[in-house]
């Protein structure tokens, strides 16, 4: 069993590394965001953009909305969900610490670019970062031992 905790946790909490093989939901590619969005014109792919990271912020908090529904009804003790529960919220605060540095490095290769470029190349990696974070997160909670409803 404390195995078992020991990887959920790890799972739960973790900043997104291991995405890709077990997943099935759709992760949103900064690449493939930029390519939907650039056949408008520069302030309207913005625009697309920040939809889209819009949409991914929304995909993030339904997902962690789902890991504390699934940890609300844990078979497990309670301190053990509580522990979790709070780890889960420490590693959400860690998690917009590291995409707002990540996405502003990922935004400083616009260099001198005009215009709306550097924001443009924030807002697809936010997509991106909050589409992966969504898919971790729903992917350690997808085989969670839940309590039997009597």
């Amino acid at each position: 069993m404390r195995a078992v905790r020991a990887v959920t946790l790890c799972l739960a909490c973790s900043v997104p590394t291991l995405i890709g093989a077990a997943s099935t939901q759709e992760v949103v590619d900064e690449q493939v965001a930029r390519q939907d969005c650039s056949a408008n014109s520069q302030a309207a792919m913005k625009d697309c953009l920040a939809k889209k990271a819009l949409e991914s912020d929304r995909e993030l908090k339904q997902a962690e909305a789902s890991v504390i529904s699934s940890l609300s009804k844990w078979d497990e003790d309670a301190k053990y969900i509580r522990l979790a529960t709070a780890r889960l919220e420490a590693a959400s605060k860690t998690f917009a610490k590291y995409r707002a540095a990540q996405c502003a490095f990922a935004a400083s290769f616009a260099g001198g670019a005009a215009g709306n470029a550097f924001e443009m190349g924030r807002l697809a990696c936010v997509a991106e970062q909050n589409s992966r974070r969504a898919a971790h997160l729903n992917n350690a909670i997808a085989n969670l031992p839940l309590r039997k409803v009597n």
